[in-house]
């Protein structure tokens, strides 16, 4: 009879969703500095109401965001996660948790789960910044990271070619905003304010106040010492893709900025978290072309500025370079 009742309570669990649920749920703000991933936090649940359905995205075909509750009993939780894992595919699991800017340590730091009807593994489908940006067109590298929704996107001439979760700096020690340039990059960082913090993929953007982004733990909220966290992959790719600065000869002047980076908004400090809205409207996240092109208008001439002088640097170098290897040193004359 107590196995009927359990696997019964797991069914209603798994059945979740954003027609029937709509918690209100408070964030849990960090309150020390780095890693909090040892901290027990959880969200409250306020009463439930009934939720009206909003008309779904043209990517979501095949419905609406659904609510994966989960069981603050440790025993249910590891049965519960069975069935998760079981249901979906290692690839889903990971794009679900980056939905709900979680890595697979953190799995379990809330207790509901936003899950797409429809899974998409490369989270293109859902993603909240716009496809295209034509005031980007002449800026061939930008990445943006935004405080409101804990995301970052990357555009190549106005093109968004990637997207993901980030955990920013919490209440305490928040992130710099406005338009900063990648600086210099290392595999693997010590952090200044703990020497016992490794920071893989480690890109700096704030040389001064020692700002960047790398790999650590993604608990669902904004917790970093004002760092901008991603997921590994995320780190390995952004490593990759972003170009660094150019300095003088002997390293003590700048020559040409790298790519630019840009930091806007405010969290909702205390509010329900932003991705949960998605359960009652799947565009609530959405940041429009309008807004996003008024944010980065007044930074245009400056990136594209900075663009032209490194290309004009970086040519120079190669052409220093090749004469440096086409050159044949000649014999010296012999006289009789």
């Amino acid at each position: 009879m107590k196995q009927s009742l359990f696997y019964t309570l797991l069914f209603f669990l798994l059945l979740s969703s954003c027609k029937k649920d709509n918690e209100k749920i408070n964030d849990q703000q960090g309150t020390s500095s780095g890693t909090l991933s040892n901290d027990k936090k959880s969200d409250s649940v306020a009463t439930k109401t009934e939720i009206k359905e909003s008309v779904p995205p043209a990517m979501q075909e095949n419905g609406f965001y659904n609510a994966f509750a989960i069981p603050k009993d440790k025993k249910m939780r590891d049965s519960l996660y069975a069935v998760f894992s079981k249901k979906y595919t290692e690839r889903e699991r990971y794009a679900i948790l980056a939905l709900n800017r979680l890595d697979s340590k953190n799995k379990w730091n809330s207790d509901t789960l936003v899950v797409p009807a429809k899974i998409d593994t490369t989270l293109m489908a859902y993603s909240p910044f716009p496809l295209q940006l034509d005031v980007l067109s002449d800026v061939k590298k930008f990445i943006v990271f935004s405080y409101p929704i804990q995301a970052y996107a990357v555009y190549s001439n106005g093109a968004l070619v990637k997207w993901g979760p980030t955990s920013m700096g919490k209440k305490a020690a928040q992130t710099t905003r406005g338009l900063m340039f990648a600086n210099w990059k290392k595999k693997l960082a010590i952090s200044t304010v703990k020497s016992e913090w490794k920071l893989p993929y480690n890109f700096n953007i704030h040389n001064t106040h020692g700002i960047g982004w790398h790999q650590y733990d993604l608990p669902g909220y904004p917790a970093s010492h004002s760092c901008l966290r991603l997921l590994m992959s995320d780190a390995i790719w952004l490593y990759n893709y972003a170009d660094t600065w150019i300095l003088n000869p002997g390293g003590a002047t700048k020559k040409a900025n790298g790519t630019p980076v840009l930091v806007f908004g405010d969290y909702p400090w205390g509010k329900r978290k932003p991705w949960r809205n998605l359960l009652n409207d799947p565009n609530s996240n959405n940041i429009s072309v309008e807004e996003m092109t008024n944010m980065i208008k007044p930074h245009i001439e400056k990136m594209i500025n900075e663009q032209t002088n490194r290309e004009k640097v970086a040519d120079s170098i190669k052409a220093a370079k090749a004469l440096e290897i086409t050159a044949v040193p000649t014999e010296p004359e012999v006289s009789n």
